[in-house]
């Protein structure tokens, strides 16, 4: 297994327009959490950025996460970028 950074963005007015998909969203990122593939994700101050660190088998795999988010499918996250990490500390 290898662990990946998340970094993107949100859509403008980001708090307001995630409420439909909230609940939802976020038992997604429970389940990640509980199979042990999510390691930390949440959103800078002023909800602008998302970070999050995931450990999967390839960067293939956390797009396909990404991709089922329901942040992404209705436009909450309007870009992402996946890149390998080292964990150094």
């Amino acid at each position: 297994m290898a662990r990946f950074v998340l970094w993107g963005t949100y859509c403008d007015n980001a708090l307001d327009k995630r409420a439909p998909y909230r609940e939802d969203h976020l038992a997604g990122l429970q389940r990640q959490k509980d199979a042990g593939t999510l390691i930390t994700l949440g959103p800078t101050e002023g909800s602008t950025h998302v970070f999050g660190i995931y450990e999967a088998e390839s960067r293939e795999q956390v797009e396909e996460w990404v991709k089922n988010d329901t942040y992404w499918r209705h436009g909450i996250w309007t870009a992402v970028e996946i890149h390998p990490w080292i964990q150094a500390f």
